[in-house]
């Protein structure tokens, strides 16, 4: 396989090298600006597809020119100072051409440039996009808090992330995926602070060019300077709800022709807690046998660290260069206090405990990447290649001390439990993607990619009742994972008048294997799949478009779902990897009628084989009653929706962004003898951001949501709602200040109802959610745009370790 893969690279190159002596005779388009200033007025050429092909700065007498062009449409957006000023109407290339003067004297107003900003929400290329940075709400927020309140996304009580009722999603950041799920994906999220995001972008029918893993992705991108010359900006921000929050950024970046440095560096202290109360109550063929009434409480503490670095070098005008690296180290203390009160068959007491959970979390990664990025010619063909390391590191130290008393003997008891797990992640990915632009408007895309992953996490417990640590084979493993998965793509786009198409598909090798050193099982799985994909656009009128959206995907097991380790909670309640799941596949359809490119309504069908649900099931233990938080394969899922995009222009100084989900979703399967067939529920959520302009550089916002009732298999959860309010002030010296209250009644908090045959559990969660934080975001530097730096590939390293 890897000789297939080695030869297939190579025979990219090659035929990129053929495809750049083919280079089509080029067209020109030139215009002239008429302003009283053309100093620093930048012009950008973007094509059909919003693809930035060139930039050029106009002279002294505002010409400009682009040549070397092909027969196409092209759009002229004029940046000036770092502001985008104008934007044209498509423009129909198909022989030199030649523009009447651009007149700017409207945009200027006594020497004061009035900026076009982007819309907080908006749709591109199928993807829709939140602009975080437009947001007052996220202010002083981490990402995790800021994809909570995202339209159409919701967070359960295992911190679990679903997209329009639809879970098992691959969460990236800047096209990277996080190796986490659950839990650790959102103890990762809330260490990077809302300060240094740009943009989120929900794409819910990924076509073959990305990785065929999720449901569907959740790109978080953070900000990236674009600008020339020395440019960066300082961020401190200060909230408090319950406890006390921090966030502190600081990014440089430098550009000149031929090289680009940038770097930047993050430090968070956050406080927060969970509260979590829970009625659990056990059957037996019907009858009642026992109940846990419990209330716990968590306070976590977290410090983290962020920091990235590198450098693009620019050879020449085909060839670029691209090298970075980054650090994550992450302290997450935990000090816990569960209360428990044990009911018998007759309803009366007879127990209680009370467990201190006290544990102390380190997780470090570090990532390298090297790109090279070579363009064929002057229409944006271009080949680039990705080389990837990354490490994950992590270590906890976990201390459980229970007091049992029974209460017909008055006797009590004390267990001390200790758990020490130290893990190891490395991944390593290598990728190239070739994109080819013909003459009538067809597009080659392809690519290969082979990665491999390999985990050990060893994990150990003891018992110390006595004083002396006694090793608990019961509890300790030690479980090694490896993965290889190599992929091959191809894409072809075609362009008629009012018609595109995009067909790809997608061939995905997979090959697993888990092994239990405590007990030398194996297990070995390898499979080779198809991954099909379509667009079908169609311009209705000038303003209007149809969009067809189909594509098969693929969501594997995270690393530690299959992870057959037991973390304990307390003497009731623990979480366990299953060895035995099966990866689940989908098929996604969607129909979206866009107008203005700002009103969007989207149908969508999507049904899932072998759906992986999180769960909470009951079992025994020991000859006790306990409950075990774990993933199972359910027969099928099915979800219908229907997505609303509209914003409303109340007033010039009113804005409103509204969206609405509304989706039924559909599940089969049978879970610790209970069969489900076709349970679901109609439910939707509503979300409104209203944003005020007050005028001398104030702006205000109010934002709200609410979520309807939701049914997702053998978990009822309740409705719920926020209304969160802030405002800012933008100053001459580029400096913002911004003020933000979150949830201000303090009901954006979850409760929900677990049903099986023979167990019945109610919960109710309250999260540090209501926060009033003060922010201060200094930019400095010069105002010359420049290109895009490329980031790095490995588009699909890392999603699946948690739990």
């Amino acid at each position: 396989m890897a000789r297939i893969f080695s030869f297939l690279l190579i025979w990219m190159l090659l035929f990129s090298s053929y495809l750049s002596a083919q280079t089509m005779q080029g067209l020109s388009l030139s215009g002239t600006i008429s302003s009283e200033k053309t100093e620093q007025m930048e012009i950008n050429l973007f094509d059909s597809e919003q693809k930035l092909i060139k930039t050029e700065i106009a002279d002294a007498n505002g010409k400009f020119s682009f040549n070397d062009l092909k027969p196409g449409t092209y759009r002229l957006k004029i940046n000036r100072n770092g502001s985008e000023i104008y934007h044209s109407d498509n423009i129909a290339l198909a022989d030199n051409t030649s523009l009447s003067p651009i007149d700017l004297k409207i945009k200027s107003i006594e020497g004061v440039t009035i900026t076009k900003t982007r819309p907080l929400i908006e749709r591109q290329d199928g993807k829709m996009i939140l602009n975080v940075e437009n947001s007052i709400a996220s202010t002083g927020n981490s990402a995790f808090e800021v994809l909570e309140k995202a339209p159409g996304v919701n967070i359960d009580s295992n911190d679990n992330i679903s997209l329009r009722g639809k879970g098992n999603l691959l969460i990236q950041i800047d096209g990277k995926n996080t190796p986490m799920t659950g839990s650790d994906l959102a103890n990762y999220l809330k260490s990077i602070p809302s300060s240094t995001l740009d943009k989120i972008e929900f794409i819910t029918n990924p076509s073959s060019k990305y990785d065929a893993s999720g449901s569907a992705i959740i790109n978080i991108r953070l900000k990236k300077e674009k600008r020339k010359g020395t440019n960066g900006s300082i961020s401190t921000s200060l909230g408090t709800g319950k406890y006390i929050k921090n966030n502190n950024s600081f990014s440089i970046n430098h550009r000149n022709k031929n090289i680009n440095i940038f770097a930047s560096y993050s430090l968070v202290y956050r406080e927060a807690y969970n509260r979590l109360v829970l009625d659990r109550n056990f059957y037996e063929a019907g009858n009642f046998k026992k109940a846990y009434v419990q209330d716990n409480f968590l306070k976590f503490k977290l410090n983290s660290h962020v920091a990235k670095a590198g450098l693009d070098y620019y050879l020449n005008d085909k060839n670029v260069l691209g090298f970075s690296m980054g650090l994550i180290a992450n302290k997450f203390n935990v000090n816990g206090d569960n209360a428990n009160l044990t009911l018998g068959s007759n309803y009366l007491p007879e127990s209680t405990f009370n467990t201190r959970n006290t544990s102390g979390d380190r997780l470090t990664n570090l990532s390298f990447n090297l790109n090279h990025k070579y363009t064929i010619d002057s229409t944006g063909s271009e080949i680039s290649t990705d080389f990837d390391y990354i490490n994950y590191s992590s270590a906890s130290l976990q201390n459980f001390e229970t007091r049992t008393h029974d209460i017909a003997t008055h006797l009590d008891k004390l267990d001390i439990l200790n758990g020490d797990m130290n893990g190891n992640l490395n991944i390593y990915s290598l990728k190239s993607d070739l994109s080819k632009n013909l003459k009538n408007e067809w597009k080659l895309e392809g690519g290969v990619k082979t990665s491999f992953v390999k985990t050990d996490n060893d994990l150990k417990f003891f018992n110390i009742n006595n004083g002396i640590p006694v090793p608990d084979l019961s509890k300790t493993n030690h479980f090694i994972y490896e993965e290889n998965i190599n992929a091959i793509y191809g894409n072809t786009a075609k362009k008629w008048d009012k018609l595109k198409i995009v067909v790809g598909l997608r061939l995905e090798n997979t090959n697993v294997k888990g092994t239990q050193l405590a007990t030398w099982q194996v297990n070995k799985r390898n499979y080779t799949q198809l991954f099909p994909s379509a667009v079908f656009s169609y311009d209705i009128t000038e303003k209007s478009n149809l969009e067809l959206n189909l594509s098969r995907r693929i969501t594997r097991p995270s690393y530690n779902q299959l992870n057959p380790f037991k973390f304990y909670l307390d003497p009731t309640t623990l979480k366990a990897g299953n060895p035995d799941l099966n990866p689940q596949t989908t098929m996604n359809y969607e129909l979206t009628y866009s107008l203005s490119n700002k009103y969007f309504a989207t149908l969508s069908y999507s049904k899932t084989s072998d759906n992986i649900t999180d769960i909470l099931k009951p079992t025994i233990e020991n000859g006790q009653n306990v409950t075990v938080q774990t993933n199972e394969n359910l027969s099928s899922a099915s979800n219908f929706g229907l997505n609303l995009i509209v914003p409303v222009k109340v007033t010039q100084w009113w804005d409103m962004n509204n969206s609405a989900n509304f989706y039924y979703g559909s599940y089969t399967g049978n879970v610790s003898g209970t069969q489900i067939n076709n349970k679901g529920n109609f439910t939707f959520n509503i979300n409104s951001i209203n944003t005020f302009k007050l005028g001398d550089g104030y702006t205000a916002e109010v934002t709200g949501n609410y979520k309807a009732k939701e049914v997702y298999a053998y978990l009822n959860a309740s409705a719920n709602w926020y209304l969160s309010v802030g405002a800012q002030k933008k100053f001459k010296n580029n400096s913002v200040l911004r003020f933000s209250y979150t949830d201000i009644f303090f009901t954006s908090n979850l409760n929900g109802q677990t049903v099986y045959n023979d167990y019945i559990e109610n919960f109710a969660l309250k999260r540090d959610s209501r926060v009033v934080t003060l922010s201060y975001t200094y930019n400095f530097g010069s105002s010359k745009n420049g290109q895009p730096r490329k980031t790095g590939g490995a588009e699909d390293l890392k999603q699946r370790i948690g739990t």
